[in-house]
């Protein structure tokens, strides 16, 4: 079981809070027209991640919960990174911030489906 007491300690979270933050910088130089579409999109599973990150954490007791609030972190990691395709292709993103964020959220993918698949060490 963990010792970590909130989901701000989790360093998943705080990998995924991060990145999140990137993201939002990032999306600033978006063109307005972009504005109700891939920029409010990709702020918004962005922060996902983070928001299902910690709405697990508060259903840890119940393994199945955990589990599945995980599952749809892990979702919006993947919507994320989608978004950030797009981002790339459409030269919103140079190939250099591109790499750096798909590379980290790469990390906080590989993270999450840890968790998702040792639940016991997290749920009690």
């Amino acid at each position: 079981m963990s010792t970590v007491g909130s989901f701000n300690e989790l360093i998943v979270f705080q990998k995924a809070f991060d990145l999140a933050m990137l993201v939002f910088d990032s999306s600033r130089l978006f063109p307005k027209e972009e504005k109700f579409a891939l920029t409010d999109q990709i702020r918004r599973s962005s922060r996902s991640v983070t928001a299902c990150i910690a709405e697990s954490w508060a259903k840890r007791k119940y393994p199945k919960a955990f589990i599945s609030k995980l599952s749809d972190a892990l979702g919006e990691e993947y919507e994320t990174e989608t978004w950030l395709k797009y981002s790339f292709e459409t030269r919103y993103i140079s190939y250099e911030e591109y790499q750096v964020l798909i590379t980290q959220y790469d990390e906080v993918r590989k993270m999450l489906i840890s968790m998702i698949n040792n639940p016991d060490k997290w749920c009690h």
